[in-house]
Order: structure tokens, then C-alpha cells, then sequence
């Protein structure tokens, strides 16, 4: 049984709330529309859903945040459907395949992005091993490049670069927050979580390249908020681009009985 909640007029906001006339973020509405007591961590939701679904809410702008209305009831019921191994496999391999080689490619690092794209989908260990060098590669590059932009920028933009609009992170961290728990909620296998460690290190460090990258240039003109600005604007298309995938990614999860397959996220 569900109560009446009218999707259509919902405005999903940011963050936790005390009651529903303060507002609701998106598992706070599906544990209203599931007629169960008002809270963001639902009994009826998947724990690998309920993490993404958390982070994400709170990483999009009000704007784009009511995108995610459609999601409320497709999230109802997933909680011990048997499909957590397959969400968390879906979410590593959108950090790997996904999520870092948009920034690979943004940071100027194209062959590293493109291995990572052209390997296989990741969808068990064996999967996951395939591609760890890759990963490795691409996480050491990234990292390089990072250091090397800061380093010549100077202290205060690389402070700046760091510390500015975590515009880039409402593309990845929440997947990596979801995937993190999925480790020891879901998958519990240690070559899961080296795979998704290894994913998630690759796609924050191909993000803070990619943000030194864009930021270097502005940074020789006038360090502080013009270099922070510099790589906020230059990511934004790689970040907007990445939330589509996103979308696609929660869509996929949430119909995973029916949909996951060896194809990977986006794809």
C-alpha cells in the first residue's frame, strides 16, 4: 500500500528534513509515498540505492534535482530483491569506464581515457582484473598531471583550484559513497573492493587533473578566485555530460532485475 503523493507537484529539496511540511529530499518522499515513517533511509530501498540515492539528491542543483522524481516508486520494494552485488558492479563500472575517462579526456590524458573505455565491462573480478592496470595507469597519470599543474600555478590558485565549487563531484562522489558501502553491504568480496577502490581513485584523481588543467592558465594571470572559476567553468560541460550518464546509471539500478547486463553503464 502507498499514500497519495502527487509527483507531478513534489518539489524535492536538499538535505534531511523533521517532517514532511519542511520539505522532502527523494528518500524521504519515497518513504512517504511507501506509506512508511517519514525518514531518509527507508526499509523498503536497496542500502546501495539509498546511499546513491542520498548523495545524488543533494549534489544536483533544485533545478535538475527534480529529475529524480520519476525514480520514487521504481525505488519502492528493491530492498533484499537479490540485486546489490549487481548495482554495485553497475556503479564501479560507471566510475571506471564512465566517469574517469570523461575527465581523462578533459585533462588532456585521451590514450589513458580510451583504454578505460574500450575495456571490457565490469561485471565480477575477473572483469575487474582485466582492467586494473589500466585503472592503475590512469589513476598515476592523472595524479602527475595534477601535481605538475599545481605546482606551476603556485599555492594560492592550487588552493583555490581545491577548495572552489565541488561542481566536478556531484558527477562521481556519490556513486563512489554508494559503491563504498555496496562493498561491505552487498559484495563483501575482496576483489570488489579492490576494483572499486581502484575506480574511485581513478576518478578523483582524473578530476582534480582535469581542475588543474582548466585552472593553469587563469592561474598565471591572477591566482585565487579567477583560476577556481577558470576550471569550474571549463569542467562544467564535462560535469553536465556526466550527470546524463548518472541518470542512466540510477535507472539502470533501480531496474536491475530486468536490465542489467554485460553491456556496462551508458553504453
Amino acid at each position: 500500500m502507498t499514500s497519495h503523493l502527487d509527483l507531478d507537484t513534489l518539489t524535492l529539496a536538499h538535505g534531511a528534513h523533521g517532517d514532511p511540511g519542511q520539505g522532502m529530499c527523494l528518500l524521504e518522499a519515497v518513504a512517504y509515498f511507501a506509506a512508511e515513517p517519514f525518514t531518509d533511509h527507508p526499509t523498503c530501498v536497496s542500502p546501495v540505492l539509498g546511499v546513491f540515492g542520498r548523495a545524488w539528491n543533494d549534489a544536483l542543483d533544485d533545478t535538475t534535482r527534480q529529475r529524480l522524481r520519476p525514480y520514487i516508486p521504481l525505488m519502492v520494494g528493491t530492498a533484499g530483491d537479490g540485486h546489490d552485488v549487481a548495482r554495485a558492479w553497475l556503479l564501479t563500472d560507471w566510475l571506471a569506464r564512465v566517469c574517469a575517462p570523461a575527465f581523462l579526456h578533459t585533462a588532456g590524458l585521451h590514450a589513458e581515457a580510451q583504454r578505460l573505455e574500450q575495456g571490457a565491462p565490469l561485471t565480477d573480478a575477473a572483469s575487474a582484473e582485466s582492467l586494473m592496470d589500466a585503472l592503475k595507469t590512469a589513476r598515476s597519470e592523472s595524479a602527475a598531471a595534477w601535481d605538475a599543474t599545481w605546482a606551476a600555478a603556485g599555492d594560492a590558485a592550487g588552493d583555490t583550484a581545491w577548495a572552489g565549487d565541488t561542481a566536478w563531484a556531484a558527477a562521481w562522489a556519490a556513486a563512489g559513497d554508494a559503491a563504498g558501502a555496496a562493498a561491505g553491504a552487498a559484495a563483501g568480496a575482496a576483489a570488489w573492493d579492490t576494483a572499486w577502490a581502484a575506480a574511485g581513485a581513478a576518478a578523483g584523481d582524473t578530476a582534480w587533473a582535469a581542475a588543474g588543467a582548466a585552472a593553469g592558465a587563469a592561474a598565471w594571470a591572477a591566482a585565487g578566485a579567477a583560476a577556481g572559476a577558470a576550471a569550474r567553468g571549463a569542467l562544467r560541460p564535462t560535469v553536465e555530460a556526466l550527470q546524463e550518464t548518472a541518470f542512466t546509471l540510477l535507472d539502470r539500478m533501480c531496474r536491475v532485475g530486468a536490465a542489467f547486463s554485460s553491456r556496462g553503464v551508458g553504453r
